[in-house]
This record gives structure tokens, C-alpha cells and sequence, in this order.
């Protein structure tokens, strides 16, 4: 498909987000079972991983619709956002819904070891007592301290941060569909922003 449309733009799009994204999984690799990762390092591998597919989707398509370069641009920033703040939204959902709502089991990435926003949350801001639970929690994996994590993540304030994280991604995403021309198909871009502001816990 990526040959068929013809377009070197296409082909250098797509091999820079195939690179990206191999990119941000490996770091994931690196920061499963490491409780000293920072917020910064969390936040890139969801640029390099979620939000550089979502980035290239919107932008393929202002490329084959002949948009300009600003138009480009938008469409790639639209993308970059609204990945981002879906990826927080799924972080914090892991920790909020039941598998029936995410179609995943909740609890997942703190089985594996993954250290979302909300676990880095409780680890700078928890006691002393739940620091050292998280901590434990991002080494071990597992279900072992399963219930006292999600007490303490609700506790701390933790979700609230993550929703927030989320939102600004979300208005941020919303103002880039704002430069598009008027039609329905920005009208429900924008509906996926405002929808993504809805607390979903």
C-alpha cells in the first residue's frame, strides 16, 4: 500500500515512524522493572511509541489530501497530541476500569513491571510507606502487593494528575484541528478531543 500510492513524501513519513517507533519500544524494554525512571523518559517512549502512529496517520492523510506544508503540519501535531492523551487515558484506565470497559485486564502494566504516570506519581509524591510498595511493585511485577498499589495510587491523587496530563495533550490536539477548513471531518476530529476531555473513570 505504501508503494501503490506513489509518493517518496509517503515512503520517508513512514520509514522515519517505523524507525521512531522501534526506537520507543526498546526503550520501554529498558524501562520495565526500574523504579527510577523519570517522568521525562515515560513521556518519550509514548512520543516514540503512541503518539509518533498517531502523528503519522493524521499526517498520510494531509498528504494525500494535497494539503500544504502548514496544513502538514497541523494534521502531524493533531496526531502527536491526541496519541499522547489517548496513551495517558489507557495508563490511567489500567488503574480505574474493568476489562469489559479497556478489553484488557486492569492491572496489567503494574504486573509487568511498567512504570506509568501514575505509579511515577505515587513514587515522588506518595509516603514513605507506599514509595517503598511502588518501588517493590516496578521490580517484582506480579499481583503480589496488586490491591495496596491501586489503594495508594487513588489515594495520592495520582489519577487526577494523570487525567489532567491527558487534557492539556487533548486541548492541545483540538487547537491544531482548529487551522483545518471547515467540514465534517474536522467537526469530528474536534468531537474526539472534547470526548477525550471527559473524565473517563
Amino acid at each position: 500500500m505504501m508503494v501503490d500510492a506513489g509518493s517518496m513524501r509517503i515512503m520517508e513519513i513512514l520509514s522515519n515512524a517505523t524507525n521512531v517507533i522501534a526506537e520507543g519500544e526498546v526503550l520501554q524494554l529498558l524501562n520495565m522493572h526500574d523504579p527510577d525512571v523519570t517522568i521525562e523518559r515515560y513521556l518519550q517512549v509514548i512520543r516514540y511509541k503512541t503518539a509518533k502512529l498517531f502523528e503519522a496517520s493524521a499526517q498520510l492523510g494531509a498528504v494525500l489530501a494535497g494539503a500544504d506544508a502548514a496544513m502538514e503540519e497541523a494534521a502531524a501535531e493533531y496526531g502527536r497530541r491526541i496519541g499522547t492523551a489517548f496513551q495517558l487515558v489507557d495508563d490511567m484506565l489500567d488503574y480505574t476500569a474493568s476489562a469489559e470497559q479497556m478489553g484488557k485486564n486492569a492491572g496489567d502494566d503494574l504486573r509487568e513491571g511498567k512504570p506509568t504516570l501514575p505509579l511515577l506519581h505515587l513514587l515522588e509524591h506518595g509516603t514513605a510507606e507506599q514509595r517503598a510498595l511502588a518501588r517493590e511493585a516496578i521490580v517484582q511485577g506480579g499481583t503480589e502487593h496488586f490491591d495496596a498499589v491501586f489503594s495508594a495510587i487513588h489515594a495520592s491523587g495520582a489519577l487526577e494528575v494523570t487525567f489532567e496530563a491527558a487534557r492539556r495533550e487533548a486541548e492541545a490536539a483540538e487547537k491544531a484541528a482548529q487551522q483545518f477548513p471547515p467540514s465534517e471531518l474536522k467537526d469530528t476530529l474536534v468531537a474526539l478531543c472534547e470526548f477525550s476531555l471527559q473524565r473517563q473513570s
